[in-house]
């Protein structure tokens, strides 16, 4: 059977608007790819790394009670549970204050063997942190070189434009190591400069062959060797856009495991195959979008399972 691995940090978001909280939940782009996957009863595991202090035991609980495995998170001692503190603003998108007390030893865990047809979600700073990543780095490249799809979501934020000199060459070995490319527009100008799908096209297609690039009302850019496309996506008013890009991705990984996409068919799946694989991901975010939650909703998640019985029937 087909699994889904999540490597990425955890933290705890307490969320702001107007200078007042208004939720606290479990969060780190990975955590929340896997939770909304989890809740629609998707084999995912979780690796990463969180405190046996109080918050830790919070997020384990969620984990737990979400579908999502968590027996290769390394529970550490020494040091807490990170917290961030996300404050929305006019346009409810998020900046974010971090506090972290982690031990000098990270991840102290056997990593799992990865087999041809397995799905493999990394990225955001956890994915570039030297720490971290001489842990992982090869275990990525084994797991692409074994056959899994390996999706790389660089998610940088602006907060790291003044480390970017010595960060770049890193996001792009992890680009390398990857099967498929998700960011948004904001990701890629952070990084590269550009303002355009095709003009990050250009950049992405010498280390890798599949992009996907959301920019935001404009839409969802998809780029392969084969094909280029673009696909619409709803028009709503969001009430926090936290989770949106991550809940995106499980709606990405959800439609290749669902309809068992290997990753030597990525470069060759067809305009049809994008559209459908483009418009559950476009689903999976826009119900993220309407609420504080950093994951797709429960009801979201049951009305899911319903058509998924029903279209199997």
């Amino acid at each position: 059977m087909r699994k889904i691995y999540g490597i990425g940090e955890t933290v705890l978001d307490i969320i702001f608007k107007n200078d007042t909280p208004q939720a606290a939940k479990p969060g780190g782009s990975v955590l929340n790819s896997l939770v909304s996957m989890g809740r629609i009863g998707m084999p995912v595991s979780f690796i990463s790394d969180y405190s046996q202090d109080d918050v830790g035991e919070l997020v384990e609980r969620f984990l737990k009670n979400n579908g999502v495995n968590t027996r290769l998170v390394h529970r550490f001692k020494k040091g807490n549970t990170s917290l961030a503190m996300a404050f929305l603003d006019e346009n409810n998108d998020a900046h974010y204050t971090f506090y972290k007390n982690k031990p000098a030893e990270r991840i102290d865990i056997k990593l799992p063997e990865i087999k041809k047809g397995d799905i493999i979600q990394y990225g955001s700073f956890y994915a570039i942190w030297t720490e971290i990543r001489r842990r992982f780095r090869n275990f990525i490249r084994d797991a692409k070189d074994n056959g899994a799809i390996v999706l790389y979501d660089p998610n940088f934020r602006k907060t790291h434009i003044p480390e970017l000199v010595k960060l770049k060459p890193l996001i792009i070995d992890n680009i390398e190591i990857s099967t498929l490319i998700r960011g948004s527009d904001q990701d890629f100008r952070n990084i590269f400069g550009t303002g355009s799908a095709d003009d990050t096209w250009n950049i992405i297609s010498n280390h890798c062959k599949c992009m996907i690039y959301t920019a935001n009302e404009e839409g969802v850019f998809v780029r392969t060797p084969s094909f280029s496309g673009k696909f619409p996506v709803k028009k709503i008013t969001p009430l926090s856009t936290i989770g949106a890009g991550d809940s995106f991705n499980a709606g990405v990984i959800t439609s290749l495991f669902e309809k068992r996409i290997r990753a030597e068919q990525l470069t060759e799946l067809t305009e049809t195959e994008w559209s459908e694989i483009i418009s559950v991901a476009v689903d999976f975010a826009t119900d993220v979008c309407c609420s504080y939650n950093n994951y797709v909703s429960e009801s979201f998640a049951n009305e899911f399972i319903s058509a998924r019985a029903r279209t199997k029937k």
